[in-house]
């Protein structure tokens, strides 16, 4: 008769490490996985890029509003060009780094995927629409099923 659970430590061939015989994570890698990252803007510079990003686009919605008067080339100049400068001041900081260093890292993974070939993806999407096609039959069967049993035979409701 077999245990469940094994009552004595098992050394991992792979590292040496102890491991209590099953898969599941030991308290320490419990509290590991479930912390939250949080990522904070932490030094004085980060935190006045940001605020000039946001005061810049916000002072590139107000001077498009305010110059109305003076017409649309100006209104669009001073709003792109105040909504160029928040953008910089946005990528200058730590979180905006962070932000290209992400859209670098999904470029790469974008590379890595391997796509299918014309044949695949033809018969990939008659698969679908094959599926499409049965469950549209079984829907409108099932409906038709139904009335029919609770108009004519329950209900007694005959057209």
């Amino acid at each position: 008769m077999s245990t469940p659970w094994r009552a004595f430590p098992l050394v991992d061939a792979d590292d040496g490490a102890q491991s209590n015989g099953c898969n599941a994570p030991t308290p320490n890698e419990v509290n590991v996985m479930t912390a939250p990252q949080v990522e904070t803007v932490s030094t004085t510079a980060d935190k006045t890029r940001l605020i000039a990003a946001g005061a810049l686009l916000l002072g590139g919605l107000v001077a498009f509003y305010l110059l109305s008067a003076q017409g649309p080339y100006a209104q669009w100049a001073a709003l792109l060009l105040l909504l160029g400068g928040a953008v910089a001041a946005f990528f200058t900081s730590e979180p905006g780094k962070a932000l290209i260093a992400y859209g670098r890292e999904s470029v790469k993974e974008f590379y890595k995927v391997v796509w299918p070939t014309r044949k695949e993806a033809g018969q990939m999407t008659g698969y679908v629409f094959a599926f499409v096609v049965v469950m549209a039959l079984f829907l409108w069967l099932t409906d038709k099923t139904l009335e029919w049993v609770l108009y004519d035979l329950v209900l007694g409701w005959k057209r």
